[in-house]
């Protein structure tokens, strides 16, 4: 096993032989979700967060509710968990909430998929962003990743505003056994399940049994599923197989203790993509790394969401800031944004939607989970902890194609990181020159003046 070392208290071991493979961008990873739905034999459960129920898939496969509504129709065990916001969390994304206008919509359609709807303690939500095709039977994959359906898919090259930039991973193997027993988990104690309006398509009393058996071996990758869970939230502690039982009332956050531990293990790189800046205990963790000589480049939004706008100009929050602004000081920090060709001949900014950090290019976090305090400490969250160097060489270099216009296979980790904070570097110049003929599309943000 790698330097970087793995969770021992969560619900989840680490399991050889999986085979993963990245998926970046939307359009590319509903592309092989819809692939895996069609190919189905048994079933497909996913957990959703936010919706638009017009969102299209790709190849004018329709919404995707019609993918859905296929897939049930053709005899297919489709089940969704959807997140229902409570009061302190209303507004917050478009959430699919089973409105009565949205069960009359689901009630026009015929929809004859089963869904149930789960609320979070508090402000916080059902974060979770999960596809599991055909759980337990031999042709089991899974998903795992932070792509909502609700913003159009985004295919590099493409002109225009309101893409987003996003990552998914498929984790075939052993470990897709834990997807499936986090699903299980979440849809047997899902909250409004005893609801008149908790439930579509099915009675509460449609509980699933939990996995029995470890899926097959199919690969060579050491893969650990991770989770933050609530205190509280969930009750029953069945172990996973070949694991023990985690007193899951008592709350998880391996996802948070992980983040924690590779950046403390790390010797020569941290490369992060996220949605949020990093919380002041995750900040001064990277800047330690940073004394110790590692490099480290963080892409974050360029043009951050309001929230991040409000909290620079609340003199409460200056802390916050402060933290970030002393990762500026260090050469080998870089902050960065993406911005792609737009109609007019400028550049429009893509949204960094994504949650990952390559550590060494020897290991690998993709998923739900963000560096704010609601991921960190309230949310659910789910992210695939990835031990395989080939495999994180080959990620890091299929990032840093797109973002940087370079194929960075014959470089080392270092002389990657290096590139990409000459090239993005170089781009902000240009950009404030007014010339926008760029080499790829990061450019850096100075963190002393980022959300004003």
């Amino acid at each position: 096993m790698s330097h970087i070392p793995y969770i021992e208290s969560g619900s989840y071991p680490v399991r050889l032989g999986n085979t993963v493979r990245p998926l970046v961008d939307s359009a590319p990873t509903f592309r092989r979700i819809c692939e895996a739905i069609e190919g189905a034999r048994q079933s497909v459960w996913l957990s959703i967060t936010f919706m638009d129920p017009e969102f299209q898939m790709p190849d004018q496969r329709g919404s995707i509710l019609d993918v859905l509504d296929r897939a049930a129709e053709s005899g297919l065990d489709v089940r969704i968990m959807f997140w229902r916001p409570n009061p302190e969390s209303s507004g917050y994304g478009q959430a699919f909430a089973g409105s009565s206008a949205e069960r009359d919509m689901l009630a026009a359609r015929g929809s004859k998929f089963r869904a149930r709807w789960d609320r979070a303690y508090g402000r916080y939500c059902q974060h979770q962003k999960i596809w599991l095709i055909d759980a337990g039977a031999p042709s089991e994959t899974t998903f795992v990743g932070g792509i909502n359906p609700t913003f159009k898919t985004f295919e590099p090259g493409h002109k225009g505003e309101g893409h987003r930039h996003d990552v998914y991973v498929e984790v075939t193997g052993p470990s897709a056994t834990d997807v499936h027993h986090n699903f299980v988990q979440r849809w047997n104690e899902a909250s409004e399940r005893m609801e008149a309006d908790g439930v579509w398509g099915h009675n509460s009393e449609d509980d699933l049994p939990f996995p029995e058996q470890v899926s097959a071996s199919c690969g060579n990758t050491p893969v650990q599923i991770q989770r933050n869970i609530y205190a509280d939230r969930y009750r029953q502690s069945y172990a996973a197989p070949g694991s023990s039982a985690m007193d899951i009332a008592a709350g998880e956050h391996s996802i948070t203790e992980q983040y924690i531990l590779a950046i403390d293990a790390a010797r020569r790189t941290i490369y992060i993509e996220n949605q949020a800046l990093p919380i002041p205990d995750i900040a001064v963790k990277l800047e330690d790394a940073l004394k110790r000589g590692v490099d480290i480049v963080l892409l974050v939004p360029a043009e951050p969401e309001n929230h991040v706008r409000e909290a620079r100009r609340d003199p409460a929050r200056k802390g916050y800031f402060d933290h970030i602004e002393a990762l500026g000081r260090y050469e080998n920090f870089t902050l960065a944004g993406i911005a792609g060709p737009n109609e007019q001949g400028g550049r429009s900014s893509i949204y960094v939607h994504a949650k990952i950090m390559l550590v060494d290019d020897e290991w690998v976090t993709i998923g739900s989970c963000n560096l704010h305090a609601n991921s960190l400490i309230g949310h659910s969250e789910m992210n695939a902890a990835i031990w395989d160097s080939h495999m994180v060489q080959a990620f890091r270099r299929q990032l840093f194609l797109e973002h940087l216009a370079q194929d960075t296979k014959e470089m080392s980790d270092r002389q990657a990181l290096r590139l990409y904070r000459s090239i993005a570097h170089e781009n902000k110049l240009k950009g404030l020159r007014g010339d926008y003929d760029w080499e790829g599309l990061a450019f850096t943000i100075d963190p002393k003046t980022y959300g004003e």
